[in-house]
């Protein structure tokens, strides 16, 4: 026991503990690089298997979010995955909102608290689903802009805000070299898909993006998905239900998997999407077992698409993707549980897989093929040669027939393959998981009705691990619907909603009056026809009255 009978000392020597204390609270992680090569990031020097778990943090409450995070890790996440959101970012040019579900710097660091990592996609076009992809209706009124192109008035606004997510992140020290979660970026977003509709412009755009991004000296990666002429330094990553089969356009590049479909988005009146569990877990082991590096879940959780955040046509306000954790922050089982255990056996493999520059391949039948990691005397893991008593050996089999069972034999033991399933063999020998074989078990999950909050007992015993997510107050906001109002004036011709609205409100009403004389009918009468509205083209809904009478 130490004894202070000084008390000027004592004090100073806890303003000093308290000092410590506090810059070690404000570093989640000893700062460490992020480098890649052909086979997987490098963090701190070490190749790394990464799985990780798409969260859109205005998609749910800030008081949610550290139970989602929670749940993403003890499901195995290394990474939480997000977009930015312009739109809710800058509602009015130079005018930021950081607040809220908007508070993007909180959400980074809760990500480190929970020490895992974050891959930030920041666009800032994002798709998504969201309303205007993300970009802020102002956009569009700058004089002579043209989107997503080598145009000069868009690519000036897409820099200053590129640059302002990526200020703030460092001034925050969120990036991995300043002990913070951050450790890979996206510029663009999918813009492959429609690159060739815009020419020479379109290749000149791809370019410039890059090199804006690559200027702004974050010091991490920084990916581009959906772009196979992705330039210089930065990753073109892989967005699909599978991509096992995906290579870079760099032999000196790892393979990332940006998106990984497990559901999709719902439309009002259309079916709730779903995959199974089976399927998602043979895509993610296919992937690690063809050379995978990254795998990112879209969505780990899908949320809700609050307000009018709701893209369209006809998405309605559920996010939920059938993601691993549902719309209200619970675990979707058996999916959660199931990958759960897939994560960890893929995490048993994760020293042959950064050792071995590539996998052996071996054919175990017409289509049954085995994918071998080891690491031997021969081989240098990250600048440590091994000794053959630490040797480590890792194998996936994988049946690709879709409806039969067959059995292999591979290192003279046999195993039996259930169809469209992977088999993990961590040691090479034993089968720690496999694809098909699902042992989570499904869960019934039951919310509590709005309109009666009483809460049954097995209700509170199924939801009592669960954080609470349902609101105690319910609020209905009615948006007047009519022609009348104070804002209405009078112009010749037509005009395009979002320059009215500004989007502000989903609708606008056009009234016009058009005279018909007693001839005209007796033409129509007399020959049997009808007149014909012709509308030339309309996006998203049209609603077409006539004298009061809906026609359509």
């Amino acid at each position: 026991m130490v004894v202070f009978e000084n008390k000027a000392i004592l004090k100073l020597l806890l303003v000093c503990l308290f000092v410590q204390f506090s810059f070690s609270a404000a570093n989640f992680f000893r700062p460490f690089n992020v480098t890649y090569d052909h086979r997987a990031l490098i963090i701190d020097g070490k190749r790394r298997m990464l799985i990780s778990g798409g969260i859109h943090y205005p998609r749910a409450t800030p008081q949610m979010w550290p139970d989602l995070i929670a749940k993403s890790k003890e499901g195995g996440a290394d990474v939480i995955e997000s977009y930015t959101f312009w739109n809710g970012h800058e509602p009015v040019r130079g005018q930021y909102n950081f607040e809220g579900r908007f508070d993007l710097v909180k959400f980074v660091k809760l990500v480190g608290d929970n020490g895992l990592y974050f891959l930030l996609r920041i666009g800032p076009y994002v798709c998504a689903e969201w309303n205007f992809g993300g970009f802020p209706v102002w956009l569009r009124d700058i004089p002579g802009i043209e989107f997503r192109t080598d145009n000069e008035p868009f690519k000036r606004e897409m820099q200053r805000f590129v640059t302002k997510i990526v200020d703030l992140m460092r001034e925050e020290k969120l990036f991995s070299w300043q002990g913070g979660p951050i450790i890979l970026l996206q510029i663009e977003n999918e813009y492959g898909n429609m690159e060739g509709s815009y020419g020479q412009k379109g290749k000149e755009y791809v370019k410039w993006a890059a090199n804006m991004a690559l200027g702004l000296g974050a010091g991490v990666p920084w990916v581009m998905c959906k772009q196979t002429d992705a330039p210089g330094d930065i990753i073109d990553t892989c967005n699909n239900y599978y991509c096992d089969g995906y290579k870079p356009n760099s032999p000196s590049k790892p393979t990332i998997w940006t998106e990984n479909w497990d559901g999709w988005y719902t439309s009002w009146g259309g079916r709730l999407p779903h995959r199974p569990v089976e399927d998602l877990a043979f895509a993610v082991a296919r992937f690690f077992q063809r050379g995978g590096s990254l795998m990112n879940y879209y969505m780990y959780f899908g949320g809700t698409n609050f307000g009018r955040t709701s893209g369209g046509p006809f998405y309605i306000t559920s996010y939920d993707y059938d993601a691993p954790i549902d719309e209200y922050g619970l675990r979707s089982e058996p999916k959660w549980g199931h990958l759960k255990d897939l994560h960890a056996a893929i995490k048993l493999c994760e020293r042959a897989l950064v050792a071995a520059d590539s996998p052996q391949y071996m054919k175990l039948g017409p289509r049954q093929e085995a994918h071998i990691y080891w690491e031997n005397t021969q081989s240098t893991v990250l600048n440590t040669t091994l000794s053959e008593s630490q040797s480590a050996c890792s194998a996936f089999l994988a049946n690709i027939d879709e409806h039969n069972t067959v059995t292999v034999t591979f290192r003279g033991k046999s195993y039996s393959l259930p169809p469209w399933s992977v088999s993990i063999l961590p040691d090479c020998s034993n089968v720690a998981f496999n694809t098909a074989k699902v042992g989570a078990q499904t869960s019934v999950k039951l919310v509590e009705n709005a309109l009666s909050p009483k809460i049954s007992a097995p209700e509170l015993v199924m939801t009592k691990n669960e954080v609470s997510s349902i609101s105690e107050s319910w609020m209905s906001v009615k948006e007047p619907i009519g022609i009348w109002s104070e804002s209405n004036f009078t112009v010749q011709g037509l005009l395009e909603h979002l320059k009215v609205t500004k989007d502000e409100s989903d609708y606008l009403w056009h009234m016009t009056r058009i005279y018909v004389s007693d001839d005209d009918v007796a033409f129509w009468e007399e020959n049997k026809v009808s007149p014909t509205l012709v509308i030339d083209s309309m996006r998203d809904v049209l609603r077409i009255f006539i004298n009061g009478e809906l026609m359509a």
